[in-house]
């Protein structure tokens, strides 16, 4: 029996990671993937009617990934987690590590991030844990250039970033592909060129739900 076939015992959401799931600030709503998780907003999203946690017997949120969060700052997220019942951990990190040196990285940094990525995952003492790659807010749009990084460099390395995160995730949990998946959006789906906006908080939650809903009870569908 999964946790989310549990219908009677309330799944906890932790987060951990940056501002793509730390994004409530940037929109009049003040909502987060999480939060949606948990429970839709349906006069934002009526196509999620029913489909949330709430729907599946219940759910809360622990919203431990902060706004800025690097691979560095999980381990003071970490701090003081404990499991007790039905839980999932949504991970979100990579993105303003390449923002931040990464871009431009050799290789050196990158074995850096991937040793303290998985020291944390290995921590990490919730299961299942989802683990998201990182998007690309030009979605795919050279002239859309903001990082100052020539651009094939900066593809290389984002490129690098999210094969690194599904090698962990293969290892660790499960990749949620929000790389691929935000290809599809266009620029209303971000604000302050690289936040999820309000359609993108639901983008994000959309990804992550299409994992969640693996595990759920016969009936409970997902949105496409």
């Amino acid at each position: 029996m999964t946790a989310l076939s549990r219908r009677r015992s309330m799944l906890t959401v932790f987060t951990f990671g940056d501002s793509v799931l730390d994004c409530g600030h940037y929109n009049r709503y003040g909502v987060s993937p999480g939060e949606l998780l948990v429970r839709n907003r349906d006069d934002l999203f009526p196509e999620f009617r029913g489909q949330d946690l709430s729907t599946l017997g219940g759910g809360r949120l622990e919203q431990l990934a902060q706004d800025g969060g690097t691979v560095n700052s999980l381990p003071r997220q970490l701090r003081g987690v404990k499991s007790h019942g039905p839980a999932v951990a949504l991970v979100s990190v990579g993105g303003n590590d390449l923002l931040q040196g990464l871009l431009l990285d050799a290789g050196p940094g990158f074995e850096e991030f991937r040793r303290k990525l998985s020291a944390f995952l290995t921590a990490l003492p919730i299961r299942p844990v989802l683990i998201a790659n990182v998007y690309d807010p030009t979605v795919g749009d050279d002239r859309h250039n903001f990082t100052g990084v020539p651009v094939e460099r900066a593809r290389g390395n984002h490129q690098r970033m999210n094969n690194l995160i599904s090698e962990l995730a293969s290892e660790h949990g499960v990749l949620v592909d929000l790389h691929r998946h935000f290809l599809e959006g266009d620029a209303s789906w971000f604000t302050s060129t690289i936040e999820p906006s309000l359609r993108g908080a639901s983008e994000v939650r959309r990804c992550f739900w299409r994992e969640l809903v693996k595990l759920r009870p016969a009936g409970v569908e997902a949105a496409p």
